[in-house]
This record gives C-alpha cells, sequence and structure tokens, in this order.
C-alpha cells in the first residue's frame, strides 16, 4: 500500500541527477515540481548552479517542463526563462495534469522521469502516471503553509519507511 508513496530515487538535489543514469533508464522527459525543486518558492530565478544543470540536460537532449499546483504567473515567470512548457494550477496528484504535461514533452510515461520534493502530491501522482519518480530534499527556503504543515510531518514517517525497507535513505535505488 505504501509502495506507491516510495520513489525510484531520493537525492539530495537536482544537481546529483546525472544524464548518463537517466539515460541508462531508457529515460527520454523530465517533468519537474517547481517551488523548492528546481527554484526556492520565494524566488522567480534559477541559481546558476541549477541553471546549468537545466542546460545540460537539454543540450543532452532531454525533453523538459513543469508540472506545478502554484498560478500560471508564477509558473510561466520561471518556466518561460528556459521556454520550457509547464502546467499550472496542477492539482497534484491528480493524474490529468502529468499527462497533459506528457503529451507536451511527446514522451510516453515509460520514458519519462517526475523529479519533486513532495511525497504526497510529486511522487504520488507520479506513481500512479507509471513515471520514474525522484524525490529531492527541499530547497532551503519557506513552504507552503499546508506542507509545512501537514505534508511534511507526514512525509518524515514515510521516509522513516523508505529507510527501514530500502536500507538507503539518500541515493539510487529501483
Amino acid at each position: 500500500m505504501l509502495k506507491i508513496l516510495y520513489p525510484k530515487m531520493y537525492v539530495s538535489s537536482i544537481l546529483e541527477i546525472k544524464p548518463c543514469l537517466l539515460k541508462e533508464k531508457g529515460l527520454k522527459g523530465i517533468i519537474f515540481d517547481l517551488d523548492n525543486t528546481i527554484v526556492r518558492r520565494d524566488s522567480v530565478v534559477f541559481t546558476p548552479e541549477i541553471w546549468k544543470h537545466l542546460s545540460e540536460l537539454q543540450r543532452e537532449g532531454f525533453k523538459m517542463g513543469i508540472v506545478s499546483n502554484n498560478s500560471r504567473k508564477r509558473v510561466g515567470a520561471v518556466a518561460g526563462q528556459m521556454s520550457l512548457p509547464a502546467v499550472p494550477r496542477a492539482v497534484k496528484p491528480l493524474v490529468r495534469p502529468f499527462r497533459r504535461a506528457l503529451k507536451l514533452l511527446g514522451t510516453r510515461p515509460d520514458e519519462t522521469a517526475l523529479v519533486g520534493d513532495q511525497i504526497f502530491t510529486d511522487i504520488l501522482g507520479g506513481n500512479l502516471t507509471g513515471l520514474y519518480t525522484i524525490l529531492v530534499v527541499p530547497m532551503e527556503g519557506k513552504d507552503f503553509w499546508g506542507t509545512k504543515l501537514i505534508g511534511r510531518p507526514l512525509e518524515k514517517i514515510v521516509l522513516a519507511r523508505i529507510k527501514k525497507s530500502a536500507g538507503v535513505l539518500h541515493g539510487k535505488w529501483d
């Protein structure tokens, strides 16, 4: 039952997600969450390191997009910097926005990764859609109040179970 909440991989930052590893898995597309995954929730600008990494992924031929529960204005401001297709106001973990993103990217679920910082929105939605899910440690900074009050405390319970069952907290597993 809890397996639907388990990511395929857990890393401390998107910077640990190497193109060669994704290619080994047969992945061609990457759907990113926005807040605290690729930009801080209180910013609309990529850090230079994140910008460089996303640019490298593009050069390596990965099709990339954003699925976020945030507003059209915020999502558009960030996605526009790299001309990434985006699905704002997604209502994750519903499957529909992920399917919409797959259409925008032109990829199938089995060849697409979902990268996000929240288990109950990103990982659950990605797993329900059949994506290769990658959980990242949230970036430093503010969380949405609902995430802070409810989501993060519940995630600690799930992460403890993942650690116990996988024997690993950070790093790769399948």
